[in-house]
């Protein structure tokens, strides 16, 4: 019998230690980055990343995380998730990219016919933690992406984060929404103390819509969203503070 309880001591002692390593917190430096092609550049724009850029990205240890444009494109964007091993490698690595000689061959050679952005919008995110490990996986070819954004009321993220936490993304499982992974903006961005950015999949558009009616119906959810709400004190996001994009992914991306 002693021997018995030191076994299951030492083995409980293991998987303790092994979920710790599993579910250790992801501390890279994401950065979320949306590029607004001129009218007619979209292609080469895409283009550029697909044979050039990409590469490139990797050679300097820069990590492409994925790559996709709005389901619905008038704004002609490219949206793209890059990772580094932190913030502070990030201006050596991007710096190095940039005086690359095949990045700035890559890019005249691409501008030949005139400029192919508009605008740049950047982002830094770190992962919540609660967020999943991000899987490069390609699946469905019909796989449809959604990003999100929810703003909190004030004082009020962390007890969003909880209810995604303990009850939401389970959910979202249960009905077939596929968790990718949940941020926040880091501390010195716009929307740090109430933001929170996540990524989602569909098989397609159809059972998009099916899953969330499903969701929106489950009874777990609803007694979820009530106790979050009482618990707080009230609505936990902003009026009008929940936005949503669906995506498609470009035919390089490492995610699909």
């Amino acid at each position: 019998m002693k021997y018995g309880v030191a076994f299951l001591f030492f083995t409980f002692s293991i998987l303790f230690v092994f979920s710790l390593s599993v579910h250790a917190h992801d501390t890279r430096a994401y950065e979320m980055r949306t590029y607004y092609a001129q009218e007619g550049k979209l292609d080469d724009l895409i283009s550029r990343f697909r044979d050039h850029t990409c590469a490139l990205f990797e050679r300097y240890g820069i990590e492409n995380v994925g790559y996709w444009v709005p389901q619905n494109n008038t704004e002609n964007k490219l949206v793209y998730i890059i990772a580094f091993p932190s913030r502070l490698d990030q201006e050596s690595m991007w710096k190095a990219f940039q005086e690359d000689p095949d990045w700035k061959a890559a890019a005249r050679a691409s501008s030949k016919n005139g400029r192919l952005i508009t605008k740049i919008e950047s982002v830094w995110l770190e992962t919540t933690d609660y967020s999943m490990p991000v899987k490069k996986i390609q699946a469905s070819p019909d796989r449809l992406f959604e990003l999100r954004t929810y703003i909190a009321n004030d004082g009020k993220l962390n007890h969003l984060d909880a209810r995604f936490r303990d009850h939401t993304i389970g959910l979202f499982e249960k009905h077939g929404i596929e968790n990718i992974v949940y941020f926040h903006p880091m501390a010195d961005q716009k929307g740090a103390t109430n933001t929170l950015i996540y990524l989602v999949a569909h098989e397609s558009v159809e059972g998009r819509k099916a899953a969330f009616g499903k969701f929106g119906k489950d009874e777990d959810w609803k007694s979820a969203k009530a106790f979050s709400e009482e618990r707080a004190g009230g609505r936990l996001t902003i009026k009008g503070g929940v936005k949503g994009e669906l995506l498609v992914p470009t035919d390089f991306s490492s995610i699909k």
